[in-house]
């Protein structure tokens, strides 16, 4: 699932000059929209790229932003009206004014806003997300119980919104129900808390690999061949690193630079990764050639527990030099291998812990991410490939 944040910025908050500086910081921290009122639009066009959803309570004819960048990107019914209580809800929602104003937007994008003042304006937003694409949820004294309960009962007809003021909030909501919210209308003007609320989006759409030993069955060296490192613009953690591999369903678990050495300043952008025809695993699941790796492209960073995130590579490395071929055993008795650099500089994990290739033996353990899947261009496909 993808998950987004959405920043209010409407005159709820302040004056302009308040409302500049909370979307300045949501621009800054990566947030996926901002919510404005509509008068609004093309300020927030001037301070950056975004995309911008504006509260409206009539029909308003939304177009593209790419045809406009004067319209809004969504328009969001609900604030002084139904929605949040200001005109009273109808006994019957049929006869709703907001609901009338989502229908008459045609195939414009399109958000309610709706206020859970209490169990009648939870049925109202279930009315809403039949219509809207965005149904934005504000809890008021109760929060959970409500998003429980409309993450139960609204399927894939809208994208649930939760509003939220804090990132630990946010977590709460992607995180219920274990499928959790679509995303989050977040309330603050505090830089931290937008940043964070950031990072637990990411942190919520990132996988989980399952990592195992695999047994060395050969090491040796053989002949030079073109090695790629792979220069990331993000920094890793000393127990980060890359899954690589010449095979693609068994993929090595190879360190990041980031160990001191007398002789070689560490780099803990980089990964020593290989030769040119190895795999390295994609933020999506998939895997990309290294020899096919550009400037921009979208590797996964690893730990050893299998925690991933993406990094985006800066610059890829390819020099001639002496490798080694190493040759392991899974514990579903399958043989892989890869080529790695002959030098001390390359680490990998261990059952002993961090380990130079160059001071591997036949019978070390390696973490290793296997799945007897074979793939075409990238892609798990359901047919057989003899890899050796």
């Amino acid at each position: 699932m993808t998950r987004s944040v959405w920043l209010k910025a409407d005159d709820e908050v302040g004056d302009w000059e308040t409302r500049k500086r909370r979307i300045t910081a949501g621009l800054e921290a990566g947030v996926d929209w901002v919510l404005v009122d509509e008068s609004d639009v093309d300020r927030v066009r001037e301070l950056g790229e975004v995309n911008v959803a504006a509260f409206s309570n009539g029909d308003v004819h939304v177009m593209e932003a790419e045809e406009d960048d004067t319209e809004a990107d969504a328009v969001v019914v609900g604030k002084d009206g139904e929605g949040d209580g200001t005109v009273d809800l109808p006994t019957d929602f049929s006869g709703s004014a907001d609901l009338s104003s989502l229908r008459s937007n045609g195939d414009s994008p399109q958000g309610g806003y709706v206020r859970i003042l209490n169990e009648d304006y939870e049925a109202f937003a279930q009315a809403v997300a039949e219509e809207a694409e965005y149904t934005l949820v504000i809890g008021e004294d109760w929060q959970i119980i409500p998003l429980e309960n409309l993450i139960a009962r609204i399927g894939e007809e809208t994208d649930l919104i939760a509003g939220v003021q804090t990132a630990e909030e946010a977590r709460t909501a992607f995180e219920t129900l274990e499928l959790g919210s679509d995303g989050v209308l977040l309330d603050t003007d505090d830089p931290d808390e937008i940043r964070k609320t950031v990072e637990v989006r990411d942190e919520s759409q990132r996988e989980s690999v399952d990592l195992q030993w695999a047994e060395i069955t050969a090491i040796e060296q053989t002949g030079s061949a073109d090695r790629v490192c792979v220069d990331t613009g993000n920094l890793m953690e000393h127990d980060e690193g890359m899954l690589v591999g010449s095979m693609s369903r068994g993929l090595f678990f190879v360190h990041a630079e980031t160990a001191e050495s007398p002789y070689v300043a560490s780099r803990p952008f980089r990964v020593n990764a290989g030769a040119v025809h190895a795999y390295v695993r994609t933020p999506d699941g998939g895997t990309k050639y290294l020899s096919e790796l550009r400037s921009g492209d979208e590797v996964q960073v690893v730990d050893t527990e299998g925690n991933t995130r993406e990094a985006i590579v800066g610059r890829v490395k390819i020099e001639k030099r002496p490798m080694f071929r190493v040759q392991a055993e899974t514990a579903e008795g399958d043989r892989i291998e890869t080529l790695l650099q002959n030098a001390e500089t390359i680490k990998v994990a261990t059952s002993e812990g961090r380990k130079a290739v160059t001071d591997l033996e036949a019978g070390d353990e390696l973490k290793v991410f296997y799945e007897d899947t074979a793939r075409h261009f990238g892609e798990a496909v359901d047919e057989s490939i003899i890899e050796k």
